[in-house]
């Protein structure tokens, strides 16, 4: 995770997914229509004690874990 870093939201990508999933971009992310979209509220990390961090990721991880449960096989 020492490498991660926010990825932009571009046109581009949202247009090659089939579900985008935002965590509090609000209104300035792009929307194509026929893309499934979910806003996933979580705490900011940055600055974040390591307990919190362990927390947000958990959370985001649970999140996924729930998504891939509904996607057809």
């Amino acid at each position: 995770m020492a490498g991660g870093f926010p990825k932009p939201l571009t046109d581009e990508v949202v247009q090659a997914a089939d579900i985008v999933i935002t965590m509090g971009c609000g209104d300035a992310c792009p929307v194509v229509p026929g893309r499934r979209y979910l806003d996933w509220p979580v705490a900011d990390p940055d600055g974040a004690p390591v307990a919190a961090v362990r927390a947000i990721r958990d959370d985001i991880d649970a999140r996924i874990t729930d998504l891939l449960a509904t996607l057809p096989a």
